[in-house]
């Protein structure tokens, strides 16, 4: 049986709007100029304190500014118009991957736990995931603890893992935990530094992706 673990933030939903703006409400509460978009899309998929720490470095307010962000996107997230959009076409793949008997789905992300049991509850996806790994759960990606918890709760193994995402972390964590890496070229890192990263393929689309399962047992690239 396969198991296939997708990454959230710009894998499965599109939240660069509120990620950014987030980021920029927590730096002016610190009095510090926001990041640039691209400084700020380039750390999606740590979590918080890594990420932070990326930005400002080890010496900067990381543990202000996280507790910061985290109010800014719960206040963001009380606006009428919140939209977190799934990405075109991964809904459906979701649902035909989930009613496959040789395939298990799985997360991993760098959300809060609080974040992931949010998104699950909205989209009615209670069932459809043999193990669900977060922030509060591990440590950062590319740190492949994350991954390796996720093969265990779901009696998986490296040779019959998938891990799919859209940044060098999701490749580079899925290359150490000895699993394949899949990316996508809808997200927040570009294609070639996810090949360089140790991507098997990169797909542009989710019937692309779909097409690497398209059958019974693993399909890997």
């Amino acid at each position: 049986m396969t198991l296939i673990v997708f990454d959230v933030d710009g894998t499965l939903i599109d939240s660069q709007h509120l990620i950014v703006a987030a980021q920029g409400l927590a730096f002016a509460e610190h009095g510090l100029a926001a990041p640039s978009r691209v400084e700020s899309l380039s750390v999606v998929g740590l979590s918080l304190p890594q990420a932070f720490r990326r930005l400002v470095g080890d010496h900067g307010p990381v543990e202000g500014l996280s507790e910061s962000y985290r109010r800014a996107f719960n206040l963001l997230r009380l606006d009428p118009n919140y939209e977190e959009p799934l990405f075109p076409g991964m809904e459906a793949l979701l649902q035909r991957l989930h009613a496959r008997d040789d395939i298990q789905l799985g997360i991993a992300t760098g959300k809060a736990r609080r974040g992931v049991d949010r998104l699950i509850e909205t989209h009615g996806w209670q069932d459809w995931f043999a193990t669900t790994q977060s922030a509060d759960d591990a440590p950062s990606k590319p740190d492949p603890t994350m991954l390796r918890q996720a093969m265990a709760e779901a009696g998986a193994t490296p040779e019959t893992t998938v891990m799919i995402g859209d940044t060098t972390y999701d490749m580079e964590m899925a290359v150490s935990a000895g699993a394949v890496a899949i990316g996508v070229g809808w997200g927040y890192h570009p294609a070639g530094a996810l090949f360089g990263s140790g991507a098997a393929t990169v797909v542009e689309s989710a019937s692309a992706l779909g097409e690497l399962f398209p059958g019974a047992g693993p399909v890997f690239p």
